[in-house]
């Protein structure tokens, strides 16, 4: 076995903790209106649709698909942001599974807001980004659901993820 972690078992840690988040908010759903302020987002239901939906413009620029404008990106309900989630990961599962796939190929990301010395990175970095992206925000809303009395027992730690040996 390889001491390298592979990204099929990142997509799998990303799974177990959206489903996580997506059954502990439908259990707690008084949660997504309380205010929240990380990334700008103004509720934890703005966060969840932060992280839903910068996964799937992810998956969906690594699978050279067209972009979701953010405009159409529905708001709520719950159901409809985790199918966000659910689109992202098939596309994910698909473009990691592609042996075709050139991981070293670079990218580049057209936002003038970055300097041009950071817009291009390989594949294989923007693949690993979104899948460290959710966990960082995932592992914040945790903080911020416990500092509200509403402790999740969330526990995002990779070492917990089913999807490494």
């Amino acid at each position: 076995m390889s001491v390298a972690i592979q990204m099929d078992e990142l997509l799998t840690w990303n799974d177990e903790a959206s489903s996580f988040w997506k059954g502990h908010l439908e259990a707690n759903p008084a949660l997504l209106e309380l205010p929240c302020g990380i990334g700008g987002a103004a509720t934890v239901q703005d966060l969840v649709r932060h992280i839903w939906s910068a996964e799937l413009r992810w998956a969906e620029r690594l699978g050279g698909l067209p972009e979701t404008p953010r405009e159409v990106v529905p708001t709520g309900p719950l159901e409809a942001l985790f199918e966000l989630h659910g689109k992202a990961a098939q596309i994910l599962r698909r473009v990691v599974a592609d042996p075709q796939q050139d991981w070293d190929a670079p990218y580049t990301l057209e936002v003038p807001s970055l300097p041009a010395d950071r817009r291009t990175f390989s594949r294989r970095k923007a693949l690993a980004h979104v899948l460290f992206h959710g966990q960082r925000h995932w592992a914040q809303l945790a903080t911020l659901v416990r500092a509200a009395g509403f402790p999740s027992g969330f526990r995002g730690d990779l070492l917990f993820s089913s999807g490494l040996a």
